[in-house]
C-alpha cells in the first residue's frame, strides 16, 4: 500500500528549519524561573516539554528505518503491528512522560538546541534523497500513541509529523515572552 501523491519537499524543509530556529529563539527568550514552570496542560515544566518537542524529530529520525521495512510486510501483518503497538498505550504514555523528564536533565536549555539541530539537518538531508517511490511506502500506526499519527502515514507524510507535534505542544508552553 501506497501513495502516488508528489510529496512537497521544499514546503516541507522549510517547515522542519521554521521549528529549528524558532526553538532556539524559545530557548534563549526563556528564563530560568520560566524553564521550571509548569506547563500548560501536561505535567511537565516548560524545559521538560521543550525536549519532549525535539523529541518529536528523533522518533520520526528513529520511524523512517521501521516504516521502510514494515511497508514490505502483508497489509495484515502491519494492521495487527499497529494493534498490538495501540494495545500498549499505557506502558508508552508512561515511558513518554518519564522519558522526557529524564532526557530533559542531559538535554536542558543548553544542550537541546545543539540535539535539535542535529536531528532536523539530518532529516532534512535525509528528505531530499528519498525517491517518490520511498515517500510513497508506509504502514498502519497506533493512533492511540500520539494524535498527529494517522491509521496508515507514508513516509512523506512522517516527515510531517514533528513540525505538527511541535506547534501543537508549543502552544502549551507557558514561557515568559519579550514583548
Amino acid at each position: 500500500m501506497g501513495h502516488s501523491e508528489r510529496v512537497d519537499r521544499a514546503a516541507i524543509a522549510g517547515e522542519l528549519e521554521r521549528t529549528r530556529v524558532h526553538l532556539h529563539r524559545l530557548l534563549a527568550d526563556a528564563s530560568d524561573t520560566s524553564l521550571r514552570s509548569r506547563s500548560a496542560g501536561t505535567r511537565w515544566t516548560n524545559e521538560q516539554l521543550l525536549f519532549h518537542m525535539v523529541f518529536g524529530y528523533m522518533v520520526v529520525a528513529a520511524l523512517l528505518p521501521l516504516v521502510r521495512m514494515v511497508s514490505r510486510l502483508p497489509a495484515g501483518v502491519e494492521r495487527r503491528s499497529a494493534q498490538v503497538l495501540d494495545a500498549g498505550t499505557r506502558p508508552f504514555d508512561v515511558v513518554n512522560y518519564y522519558g522526557s523528564c529524564a532526557a530533559a536533565l542531559v538535554f536542558d536549555r543548553n544542550r537541546m538546541g545543539t540535539k535539535a539541530d542535529r536531528v532536523i539537518g539530518a532529516l532534512s538531508r535525509r528528505l531530499q534523497r528519498e525517491s517518490e517511490q520511498a515517500l510513497g511506502r508506509g504502514m498502519f500506526f497506533p493512533v492511540r500513541w500520539d494524535p498527529f499519527f494517522t491509521d496508515y502515514m507514508t513516509i512523506g507524510e512522517l516527515y510531517r509529523y514533528p513540525v505538527r507535534h511541535f506547534d501543537f505542544h508549543e502552544r502549551q508552553l507557558t514561557l515568559d515572552r519579550p514583548h
